[in-house]
């Protein structure tokens, strides 16, 4: 189901929503922000659907937030309070947990500059390739606020506060190669090959062992929270529900059948 600024395409159990606003540099716009929840909806309630990747059209993968279609833009005074505006912001906040809290991959696939929420979003998804005109930049604080949609911390955790401060407190853009040398993506791709090396790795990924899939997921985020002992017994008790899984069964029994 595309929208007025979005494409949508099922593909090998690969959903794929594309932001479609050439125009306005694909400024996320609330049709965006609610196809996106809609995608995220889809991905967890559909035995089906096993990855989501994020894509765009033209040379931007977005200039951020569209300013002008948000509610939490106090410019004009519209909003009285601080709760007010903290209520309307927490849209995005939920829409970039959710994506964290789905036992499925999401895959950011940056063809191009990727600014503020952005950045933002890709720092909530679980894996970012990025075409080598691709760039990186949180230009709020030339704005004289900050990433607040849960980018700066998600950031920080990502590349560490060294090159984090580089980012979101010089408001420094940082482009493909850069971002993976930082860490920031896991692969750069010359634009030719982008879009078809995205849809490789997203049906590789559909392909693997759904419930094992999941729980890496959870128990790598679990990792960069707890201790040492915390992290050992997480593993254990993970493996301990995957070890009798159908799956597992299944797949060890033609690795056996193949000797």
């Amino acid at each position: 189901m595309s929208t007025a600024h979005t494409t949508r395409t099922e593909r090998n159990g690969v959903l794929t929503v594309r932001l479609n606003r050439p125009e306005k540099r694909n400024a996320i716009s609330p049709d965006i922000t609610d196809a996106l929840w809609q995608a995220a909806r889809d991905l967890a309630e559909r035995d089906d659907l096993a990855v989501l990747v994020i894509a765009a059209d033209g040379p931007y993968f977005t200039a951020g937030i569209d300013l002008g279609a948000v509610p939490a833009d106090r410019s004009s005074g519209a909003l009285a309070s601080d709760q007010d505006y903290r209520r309307a912001y927490r849209r995005h906040h939920l829409l970039y947990d959710e994506f964290e809290t789905i036992e499925k991959p999401i895959v950011l696939a940056a063809q191009g500059i990727c600014l503020g929420a952005g950045l933002e979003m890709a720092c909530s998804c679980d894996f970012r390739l990025a075409s080598t005109e691709a760039a990186f930049e949180l230009p709020e604080i030339k704005l004289a606020v900050l990433a607040g949609s849960g980018g700066t911390s998600r950031l920080t955790r990502l590349v560490g506060p060294h090159w984090a401060k580089w980012i979101a407190m010089a408001g420094q853009r940082v482009d493909a190669e850069q971002a993976l040398t930082m860490g920031l993506v896991h692969k750069v791709v010359e634009p030719a090959l982008f879009q078809e090396t995205v849809q490789s790795f997203a049906e590789e990924l559909a392909g693997l062992p759904r419930e094992a899939l999941g729980l890496a997921k959870l128990v790598v985020d679990l990792a960069v929270d707890l201790d040492r002992t915390g992290q050992r017994h997480v593993d254990r008790i993970a493996n301990s529900a995957l070890d009798g899984h159908e799956e597992f069964l299944q797949r060890t029994a033609r690795f056996r059948s193949r000797g």
